[in-house]
C-alpha cells in the first residue's frame, strides 16, 4: 500500500474539502485522464485496486501516471473502547480529492482501450468521476 515514508506529525485533523481543485485539474502527461467530479477521501487500497484494474485492462501497454498520493493519516478507535481516552491509532492513509482533480492519466493507447480501462478504475473509487481527453 502507498503511504508516506515519514511525517512531521503522526495524527492530523480531519480538515475541510471546500471548493474546487486549483492544482492538478488538467492533463499534464497523458492523453486521457480520470477526473473527480465530487470531493472525498480515497484510501490507499482503493488507489491500488484502481491501478491494478487499469494495468490488467491495458495489458501493460502504454503509460499510466498516478496523480494523487495518500498523505493524510486517518485514525480509528478499536471496537470495544469507551469514549474518551484521546484520539485513536492511525488506521491508514488517504488522499484528499476535490472536484476537478485528475486522479489517473493514460498515454500511448487507443481511445477505446483507455476509456475502457479508466471506466473500470472508476468503479473502484468512492468518488464520482468522468473521463477526459486532450
Amino acid at each position: 500500500m502507498l503511504q508516506p515514508k515519514k511525517r512531521k506529525h503522526k495524527k492530523e485533523f480531519r480538515g475541510s474539502m471546500k471548493g474546487m481543485a486549483s492544482r492538478g485539474s488538467t492533463l499534464a502527461y497523458g492523453d486521457f485522464g480520470l477526473q473527480a467530479t465530487e470531493c472525498g477521501w480515497i484510501d490507499s487500497r482503493q488507489i491500488e485496486a484502481a491501478r491494478k484494474a487499469i494495468v490488467k485492462e491495458t495489458k501493460r501497454k502504454g503509460k499510466t501516471w498516478l496523480m494523487i498520493f495518500p498523505h493524510k493519516p486517518y485514525t480509528k478507535k478499536s471496537a470495544e473502547v469507551k469514549r474518551g481516552g484521546g484520539k485513536g491509532d492511525v488506521e491508514g492513509y488517504v488522499a484528499v480529492v476535490k472536484p476537478a482533480r485528475v486522479i489517473f492519466e493514460l498515454g500511448g493507447l487507443p481511445s477505446e482501450v483507455a476509456s475502457a480501462a479508466l471506466r473500470l478504475a472508476a468503479f473502484k473509487l468512492p468518488v464520482k468521476t468522468r473521463i477526459i481527453s486532450k
